[in-house]
């Protein structure tokens, strides 16, 4: 029996679980002699439980040279894949996309929910040794607050009027408005616990709580983590080793999983899906969660400070083409808003933006402007299949009367000197669990991560008043006529939402439920997974 075989059996046994004749089967089905299988069978049966050991390497699609250990500039998969992997949150979304305790190991709202008191868990320490306490966590919340505060968590933060330790595990927020949503926000990915140092959150060094040390990084190149044998959470992290490296080429990516430089990559390109899928010694992971792509226009620039404007770039792109091609059924269609259908308040019924020339030409002559020029900032690292879907987009725009000029740029350094500073770009964003944290941190006016720079009166009320509602069907309502005022008034082209797609190793074990509000297991990969 080669290791090929072993691995499946052992695969067999880990996650499906078959009886004992079914397995036989399967042995018999790979070649394996019947006392070989019968070995196995009653030798492995710890296979179907996480073994420790071995050194997990991700093969990360995003990665800049401005990349830092700082929380508040985070702003791609690799700043994820690397922060909760040596630092934690409050709390956490778990694998079933719900709302989990980490740090914290409760909570409690006022009647009003203005008022949220948090305890901590007892006895968690910090790489260096520090126990953990509320000065930590106030100062670490603190460091994303302020008027000058350029974090991307600002924005989700807006509502915080004070923070108080009440005693060493107790957190008391006091909001200026009530926000039944407030819990989901301390799982942000900025919102990691570093040690407080003379009333500053210290996070030079990356000393966190989390299960792994880092040892080396490399911004924009890669990370390197050995194993936290004091970490608070009992028997993880599985592996003794981890490793994060940015392969921002897809093409690249893939090359690193087949030859083995890495055990798991993200964002497999569609073209290859099914080609990957049957390598030898690969899997493919696919789920569904918040992930979509976007062409925002910024609402302060010309010409798209002008509605019409914005309103003829979204009939002038074919969504359905761009799926076809581009996505190629790995996903859903978008109608110009975030909010998608794993959102309890997705509304079905916005009126579409299907592709219409005619239409697109109608807007544009409003706006005085039949013969419209623009440029279109894109790259691979953008999203897989941005420059294709960039220069389809461009060639279906030409029928409504635009000309786009596609300027391909260099995926490194992308998110700092393109996104939300040319007019006009590709971007993804990972979503967020909540609408009202999708909204507040995208789309809000004061928002700083509001790519679009778009402020809509209307919308911002309504943001306020159905963050603090309790009455559900009131809070659908509000949302409902929300998504209808950025899909016809905001500045974000969102075409898709994307499933998350991954290539593995089938030496690497998961369980069956895999997170999808990020890829990569939510992120949560270097403790949930181990290796067989």
């Amino acid at each position: 029996m080669d290791d090929r075989q072993e691995r499946e059996l052992l695969k067999a046994l880990a996650k499906e679980r078959p009886g004992r004749r079914a397995f036989m089967q399967r042995a018999a089905l790979l070649g394996v002699g019947g006392v070989a299988a019968a070995n196995l069978w009653t030798g492995s049966a710890r296979a179907a439980e996480p073994r420790h050991g071995g050194h997990l390497r991700l093969g990360i699609a995003a990665g800049s040279t401005t990349d830092s250990l700082d929380p508040g500039v985070y702003d791609d998969s690799f700043d994820l894949a690397m922060g909760w992997s040596f630092a934690n949150n409050l709390t956490v979304i778990d694998k079933y996309g719900k709302l989990a305790p980490e740090l914290a190991e409760s909570w409690e709202p006022s009647a009003d929910a203005t008022t949220w008191t948090f305890k901590l868990r007892k006895g968690v320490e910090f790489h260096n040794g520090k126990t953990l306490t509320a000065d930590d966590v106030v100062t670490s919340i603190n460091h994303h607050r302020g008027p000058d505060s350029k974090s991307g968590a600002a924005g989700i933060l807006k509502s915080i009027v004070d923070i108080e330790k009440d005693d060493d595990r107790t957190v008391v927020f006091t909001l200026s408005d009530g926000s039944a949503d407030f819990p989901f926000l301390l799982s942000d990915y900025h919102l990691i616990v570093f040690p407080d140092r003379d009333g500053q959150m210290y996070w030079e060094d990356g000393i966190g709580t989390g299960p792994f040390v880092l040892e080396n990084f490399e911004p924009g190149i890669r990370v390197e983590m050995t194993k936290n044998k004091n970490y608070w959470k009992e028997g993880r992290p599985y592996f003794d080793d981890y490793s994060v490296l940015a392969i921002l080429d897809p093409s690249a990516r893939v090359n690193a999983l087949q030859t083995g430089e890495v055990d798991a990559i993200e964002r497999v390109d569609v073209k290859i899906v099914e080609r990957l899928a049957r390598v030898a010694g690969i899997d493919i992971l696919e789920n569904t969660g918040y992930l979509h792509y976007t062409f925002p226009m910024r609402c302060d620039t010309a010409p798209f400070d002008d509605n019409d404007v914005r309103l003829a770039m979204k009939y002038a792109l074919d969504r359905e083409e761009l799926m076809r091609k581009i996505v190629r059924g790995h996903g859903t269609l978008g109608n110009d808003s975030p909010i998608g259908p794993n959102d309890p308040f997705y509304d079905p019924n916005l009126p579409k933006h299907s592709y219409d020339p005619d239409k697109a030409k109608f807007h544009l002559k409003k706006a005085g402007m039949e013969n419209l020029k623009v440029d279109l900032a894109t790259a691979d690292g953008a999203y897989v299949g941005a420059v294709d879907a960039s220069v389809l987009y461009a060639e279906q725009a030409k029928k409504a009367g635009i000309e786009i000029n596609v300027e391909r740029v260099s995926s490194d350094g992308y998110w700092a000197s393109i996104w939300m500073n040319r007019p006009f770009c590709a971007c993804y964003w990972g979503g967020r669990p909540t609408a009202d944290w999708m909204f507040s941190t995208a789309y809000a006016a004061d928002a700083a991560w509001n790519d679009t720079f778009w402020k809509n009166e209307r919308f911002n009320e309504l943001l306020i008043k159905a963050r603090s509602e309790l009455d559900q069907d009131l809070r659908r309502e509000m949302y409902s006529e929300m998504q209808q005022i950025v899909s016809a008034d905001g500045g974000a082209i969102v075409w898709a939402f994307a499933n998350n797609i991954m290539g593995i190793s089938d030496k690497v074990q998961h369980e069956e439920t895999v997170a999808s509000n990020y890829s990569m297991d939510g992120f949560r990969a270097s403790q949930r997974w181990w290796m067989v």
